[in-house]
């Protein structure tokens, strides 16, 4: 399940006892770290006064991008522990944007992969430069990260043994995804940025999970604008090599019929020297499925025919 921390468990460094410290100077590093870590902690458990006021000092002495252990700066803390108004306080206050923990996720990785939509709202709201394309450790940007999340709920949606009372809770979670992947398309975020490890765009993870209501989103985005998005390969197939091999899954037809109407490619090959109608399940499973793409691969070269006319 994609969900936030439900607390954040502070450092040991931060409960160091001052009877401990046997030097001025000791005394003077102790007091450092804890304000550093106290911080932390009051970002986590939403103490907002407190925040803020430890915040000015912290910048008082150029510390405030702080990092504890995992490399969460405070405003990654006040993010991941979903605190709008103390991200809001501490990105005034003149915390970096743009710093990263140790997997290479911003403040706008972390609120797309926990769908914390408010937060979200805050960071694009203030006005100051982000970059909407940054990709963390895995080479994802923050709307790759959303998407991926959302993902990750319908697969659980579908499990056979959730109850109706966590449908609803994953339903609530999954709306909250799908608006801070507005924002993010709204704020400019590109639908057409690749992954870094497998070249997927977001078309490919829709696709891959037979996400059909995001799919059909990013379709009508895209409305002809480039007919490379949808044609696009990740690892040598199209998104329409990735539907056809959605074997029996019940939104596959429907799949293949919107990558056709907005211009998928039926006669492309990939690595393998396959054609999407290839992938499909062999004998009548796969049937629909291959008369599907039949058709799709005489209007397309229908299609390429009447354009090669004109010109």
């Amino acid at each position: 399940m994609v969900l936030g921390p439900s607390g954040y468990k502070p450092p040991k460094a931060a409960m160091i006892p001052c009877k401990a410290i046997c030097s001025q100077g000791q005394a003077v590093i102790s007091v450092f770290i804890y304000c550093l870590r106290i911080l932390h902690i009051y970002a986590a458990k939403g103490m907002r006064a407190f925040a803020l006021a430890a915040a000015e000092r912290m910048k008082e002495l150029r510390r405030l991008d702080a990092k504890e252990h995992r490399g969460k700066t405070p405003l990654l803390v006040a993010v991941t522990a979903r605190q709008p108004a103390i991200v809001y306080d501490l990105i005034q206050t003149g915390a970096d944007v743009s710093a990263v923990d140790n997997k290479g996720q911003s403040a706008l990785h972390l609120a797309a992969t926990y769908g914390y939509a408010q937060v979200l709202q805050v960071i694009l709201s203030l006005g100051f430069p982000l970059d909407l394309e940054m990709k963390n450790f895995e080479g994802h940007t923050p709307l790759h990260c959303a998407v991926l999340a959302h993902n990750a709920l319908l697969r659980e949606q579908g499990h056979p043994g959730v109850t109706k009372e966590q449908q609803e809770g994953l339903q609530h979670q999954s709306e909250e995804l799908e608006s801070c992947i507005q924002l993010l398309v709204q704020a400019g975020a590109s639908i057409y940025s690749r992954d870094v490890k497998s070249n997927k765009t977001v078309l490919h993870y829709t696709v891959q999970d037979a996400n059909i209501s995001l799919l059909r989103y990013f379709l009508e985005l895209n409305a002809f604008k480039s007919r490379d998005f949808v044609n696009s390969k990740a690892h040598g197939n199209t998104a329409l090599h990735m539907a056809a091999a959605l074997h029996c899954h019940r939104n596959q037809k429907e799949i293949i019929q919107l990558l056709l109407d907005h211009g998928a490619d039926p006669s492309i090959r990939n690595l393998d020297n396959d054609q999407p109608i290839h992938m499909a399940p062999p004998g009548k499973a796969g049937d629909q499925i291959r008369h599907l793409l039949k058709k799709g691969k005489i209007a397309s070269a229908f299609i390429s025919c009447r354009r090669n006319a004109r010109s």
